[in-house]
């Protein structure tokens, strides 16, 4: 058999199997590194060999420009947030007295929650993506509440049960969606590809039904409002890395997840109908987060809901759609991953330098923390959209698309969302950053291993900000068109 899609879920597979035999915490911190930049090398290759040929299948498996684009956001963060564990579950080891195993499912189910984020990405069936969407829930549940505190499990309880309510909406929307397929005559089960090709000929009524259950219920998994409640009490409690994971790959796996419904929905219904759920939950989740971010107290929780208000940009920008909308709504995905992965890994290193969360209680991280803190600063003027970082560029264009696309109310409610925001996030940045400490800390990094992947996630915001590298704007043009319905893959 050759190499195909399927490597993706068997690569972080394997490795969270390597992992669950590691015989010392340092072996098994290796085997997850060696396994999650296999994982991104294979990820980086079969993306090249779908951006040339259009599209990558294997039985059960199809690999187009969107789903290649997600999943190297995946591939990357896990990699990522791998090579920055080690420190931060050492000092939970320290802290709680946790023993070999600790290791081993900490890092267990950190490749298995990759594992089942790519398998989202890359299967062919809708069935199964609910069921790697799920998969996701239940891997990383043990993840969110690993600290074993109060707070850390009521946290896991809470998102399993949300998220589970919300899937079973997802559930019941694949099946009303395989219901208007036969009635079309497909012949072809649950397999996306099918539904794309015959959505002009099936029953506009379900087609209706069966996206708004799957938007509702993938949505919550993607932390719109008002399904959002899990979201800040799970970001929050998690460690770093598994909040950078979460934040930065788990929730663009949710609205993928979305997109395939809504490609289907535009070729029976036409693109307004989607459209207006994407805009209309999109306005809701910047208005919710906004007043959240302003009077934040704790600041794990700040960037927790900040992750909300970027869905809702992103959400916004395939509302408002169009080419300039659509472009920089994918664009987002992948600035506001880089930028919120930075984020919770530098504000990990804070916390545990300052052992606190708490926003009055971290202050003057750029003379205590000589590397983090500049990496700290940078990151948060980057997800406030200050140029020249990225995220200036693909919040632009969305702006652009709105005025473009006539949504004229909406475009100005966005703007004025996103500048309460950016108001707040430079607010408490800066006082974190620059602000005087409260007792005497020695500058100290308590994480050296993290420094490297936080300075490359920088350098990638950076670089976006003032240029387009080729094959990625290759494969941005593809993915608009995937979900602008002028492609199946």
């Amino acid at each position: 058999m050759t190499f195909g899609p399927w490597l993706l879920v068997a690569a972080p597979a394997l490795t969270a199997a390597a992992c669950g035999l590691g015989r010392t915490p340092a072996g098994i911190h290796r085997a997850g590194l060696a396994g999650s930049v296999v994982t991104l090398a294979a990820t980086l290759a079969l993306t090249a060999k779908a951006a040339a040929t259009g599209a990558v299948s294997s039985p059960g498996f199809h690999m187009d420009a969107l789903s290649a684009f997600v999943a190297v956001v995946v591939s990357l963060l896990s990699a990522a947030a791998s090579a920055s564990s080690f420190a931060f579950v050492e000092h939970d080891a320290g802290e709680v007295g946790f023993g070999i195993n600790s290791w081993r499912v900490y890092y267990g189910l950190l490749h298995l929650f990759t594992a089942a984020m790519l398998f989202v990405t890359v299967t062919s069936n809708l069935g199964f993506m609910w069921i790697a969407v799920e998969a996701t829930t239940l891997s990383s549940a043990f993840l969110v509440g690993f600290h074993r505190r109060r707070d850390s499990i009521e946290a896991a309880w809470k998102y399993v049960i949300l998220c589970s309510v919300g899937i079973a909406f997802a559930l019941l929307g694949t099946v009303i969606l395989y219901e208007a397929g036969l009635r079309a005559g497909n012949g072809h089960g649950l397999d996306w590809t099918s539904f794309a090709a015959l959505a002009p000929r099936m029953d506009p009524g379900l087609v209706r039904l069966a996206f708004l259950f799957a938007a509702i219920g993938y949505g919550t998994k993607a932390g719109l409002a008002p399904m959002h409640t899990w979201l800040p009490d799970a970001h929050s409690q998690a460690p770093s890395p598994v909040s950078a994971l979460l934040s930065g790959a788990l929730l663009k796996c949710s609205i993928y997840a979305v997109l395939r419904f809504h490609i289907v929905a535009s070729g029976c219904l036409g693109p307004g109908f989607s459209s207006k759920f994407f805009l209309g939950f999109g306005l809701a989740s910047l208005l919710v987060a906004v007043p959240f971010i302003l009077a934040q107290r704790n600041f794990k929780r700040l960037l927790a809901y900040s992750s909300i208000e970027h869905v809702g940009i992103i959400s916004v920008g395939f509302g408002f759609g169009g080419v300039w909308g659509t472009y920089g709504a994918l664009l987002h995905m992948l600035n506001h991953a880089l930028a919120k992965s930075l984020l919770f890994l530098s504000a990990g290193n804070i916390s545990l330098r300052y052992g606190s969360k708490r926003l009055h209680h971290v202050e003057g991280a750029l003379a205590v923390l000589p590397a983090t803190g500049p990496l700290f600063l940078a990151a948060a003027l980057a997800l406030a959209g200050v140029p020249p970082f990225s995220l200036f560029v693909s919040e632009f264009m969305i702006v652009v698309s709105g005025f473009q696309s006539g949504h004229l109310l909406a475009s100005v409610v966005f703007l004025a969302a996103v500048a309460l925001a950016f108001a707040g996030i430079l607010y408490h940045s800066g006082t974190v950053a620059m602000g005087v400490p409260r007792k005497t800390l020695a500058p100290a990094e308590p994480n050296p291993a993290s420094l490297a992947p936080m300075a490359l996630l920088l350098l990638g915001l950076l670089a976006l900000g003032v240029w387009m590298p080729g094959p990625l704007d290759a494969i941005l043009r593809q993915c608009a068109a995937i979900v602008q319905g002028g492609s199946h893959g």
